[in-house]
């Protein structure tokens, strides 16, 4: 993590630098954020991507992002490590660089919670929300989904409760057990 306070120019140019171009790098509160790998984090949102995918398929609803496609989200750059963008809101995605409109979901795994990924998903989710974007925050050490809807209070998920899609996706539906099973 870098401390020093950047613009999202300076953002854009480090990222393009040739040393930079394996990594993943999130812009948060004018601070570069490289992006870790992480297996847990991955396999918890792959198994909530592949069952959005499921969902989705044979539909023409949008778009589907794993980690390695960011997002410009309220001035700030973002690489959820799950997303969705209707193909209304977008009909096709950026082909190069942080694609220009946020998701209307976004999830994001917590694995492992530190302070200073609390204080990075506090600053996104506030972010995300006040760009319209339904957020879920995994949380695999709690077995839990933090639910953050525009407008709306924050809603904790259990192992006995069951995500909705909502007007983002209408008719989704996975049981938080099946996300932790």
């Amino acid at each position: 993590m870098f401390t020093t306070r950047v613009t999202v120019e300076d953002f854009e140019h480090f990222v393009e630098q040739p040393e930079n171009t394996d990594k993943l790098f999130e812009y948060i509160g004018g601070e570069i954020v490289e992006v870790p790998s992480n297996a847990v984090a991955s396999k918890y949102s792959q198994i909530i991507a592949g069952e959005i995918y499921i969902f989705m398929k044979g539909k023409d609803l949008g778009h589907l992002t794993g980690e390695a496609g960011g997002y410009m989200v309220s001035g700030e750059r973002y690489a959820p490590d799950v997303a969705f963008i209707s193909k209304a809101n977008q009909p096709d995605l950026a082909e190069e660089g942080y694609n220009p409109n946020p998701p209307d979901l976004a999830v994001e795994v917590d694995f492992p919670s530190t302070y200073q990924s609390q204080k990075n998903l506090r600053t996104k989710v506030v972010n995300y929300l006040a760009a319209g974007t339904l957020v879920w925050l995994v949380i695999p050490e709690a077995k839990e989904v933090e639910i953050y809807a525009p407008g709306q209070p924050k809603r904790t998920a259990g192992m006995n409760d069951v995500l909705d899609g909502g007007n983002v996706l209408p008719g989704f539906k996975l049981a938080v057990k099946d996300i932790f099973a």
